[in-house]
């Protein structure tokens, strides 16, 4: 173990660890990164395949981005967003409601801060405008939108919520699109439209107090990477034009160009009340998050009493720096048509890993965008642990989600950082299932 490994485990709680597996499984200790590739202090270097917990879209130290940040920094590092305001946070969000059409943003930090401000914003906009009763909210089963409590009640991941279950008001959950759930052999986009009547029923019931449907467009990453049908995306717009529901869209994880669109909803042609964002938006240079809504919700809270006013608050809000990161990932974007590339990225993977999704163990093997998941036929708890150190091993870094194993890494991987990651990932899973 190294020293860095053996200091962070006498001083840091490690998020989503039981920490005592670190005894045998130590941290990694990363020294430096660039590109795809972190870095220990002895040199030896790792691709980073899961993009950093699915944040980093333009590899690590990427020069537009460290330009940008530099600087910013010898300008304007932070300054406080309530009743003040800075260019940065400014232009962009004029370029985000431009690329969405959803006209005014609200900062904060982290993907779960961003699920908060959009129940909390739906619910208060509806008791705004007199509808007390619609205070409750509705999820996908299996979904996942973070771990503060507001997050949590619209989780449905019991090892995540279960601990915490009576600080919560549990929301309701309706059958997920997930396309694997599919049975009587009916193909995605029809268990896509099954389960949009589940939901139909649900609404025709509660709606009028529901205050809004929460979901992850296209995929349901914390589920294993669980994609479906866009249709699901249309059916549930509808119902909730009908019966007066809000749709926020948490494309946390989707955004950015991972589906392969710049957003997944672009798929389904629809526009949300609320968009939340965070991970690939700065990649993975500094943490923001956002929520993005329509004029009516925002005209909702315009008033000359402050309680009607929407008062969440975060010290970082808007932090020039992180915006300023933002930016230039946009400016990546307007530089190069990443969608193009990223197909053509993606069909090389694709091809490389068809060993791999040959496996007679793997099952239900997708690939939408820049993720691909192949489901693993094992029921062993220990497989996740075992593949990791096994993927470590030979210089990657993979994270499986239960029995599926995914791939997620930045869009600049080339051919040959293509060829290790398939031939490294094959190899340990020979090994985690031996």
């Amino acid at each position: 173990m190294s020293d860095l490994s053996q200091r962070s485990l006498r001083a840091v709680w490690h998020p989503c660890s039981q920490m005592k597996q670190h005894e045998t499984l130590p941290p990694l200790p990363v020294a430096r990164a660039q590109g795809l590739w972190l870095y220990d202090p002895d040199g030896k270097r790792y691709l980073d395949a899961i993009s950093s917990w699915w944040v980093n879209l333009f590899g690590h130290g990427h020069p537009h981005i460290t330009a940008a940040l530099h600087q910013q920094l010898d300008t304007l590092a932070h300054v406080m967003l309530a009743g003040c305001t800075h260019e940065p946070v400014v232009a962009l969000s004029e370029k985000l409601g431009q690329l969405t059409g959803l006209g005014h943003a609200f900062y904060a930090s982290d993907g779960a801060s961003a699920t908060e401000i959009a129940l909390k914003m739906s619910a208060h906009c509806w008791r705004n405008h007199g509808r007390f009763r619609k205070t409750r909210f509705i999820g996908l089963r299996n979904g996942y939108h973070g771990e503060t409590a507001g997050a949590l009640s619209v989780t449905d991941i019991p090892l995540f919520r279960d601990a915490y279950g009576p600080l919560l008001r549990i929301s309701a959950t309706v059958p997920s699109p997930d396309a694997r759930k599919a049975v009587n052999g009916m193909s995605a986009k029809e268990h896509a439209r099954h389960c949009a009547q589940a939901l139909q029923q649900y609404l025709e019931v509660h709606h009028a107090e529901t205050a809004a449907l929460i979901v992850e467009p296209l995929v349901q990453c914390a589920a294993g990477i669980a994609t479906y049908d866009a249709d699901y995306l249309r059916e549930a717009r509808a119902l909730c034009d009908r019966y007066e529901v809000h749709l926020v869209a948490d494309e946390i994880a989707v955004g950015f160009g991972r589906t392969g669109t710049l957003f997944a909803c672009e798929q389904a042609g629809v526009r949300p009340d609320f968009m939340c964002l965070s991970k690939g938006i700065t990649s993975g240079t500094l943490p923001l998050s956002l929520v993005l809504t329509t004029d009516e919700v925002y005209g909702a809270f315009y008033d000359d009493r402050v309680a009607r006013g929407f008062l969440h608050s975060h010290s970082y809000t808007g932090n020039p720096l992180a915006c300023r990161a933002a930016l230039a990932v946009l400016e990546l974007f307007e530089q190069r048509d990443w969608m193009v590339a990223n197909r053509e990225t993606a069909a090389r993977l694709t091809a490389l890993c068809a060993p791999l999704a040959q496996n007679e163990r793997v099952l239900r093997t997708r690939q939408i965008g820049m993720m691909w998941a192949f489901d693993v036929d094992i029921d062993d708890p220990g497989f996740a642990r075992r593949y990791h150190m096994a993927a470590l091993q030979r210089g990657l870094l993979l994270r499986p989600i239960a029995n599926t194993l995914y791939f997620m890494p930045p869009y600049v991987i080339d051919e040959e950082e293509s060829a290790w990651l398939a031939t490294g990932a094959l190899a340990a899973l020979n090994e985690a299932l031996a």
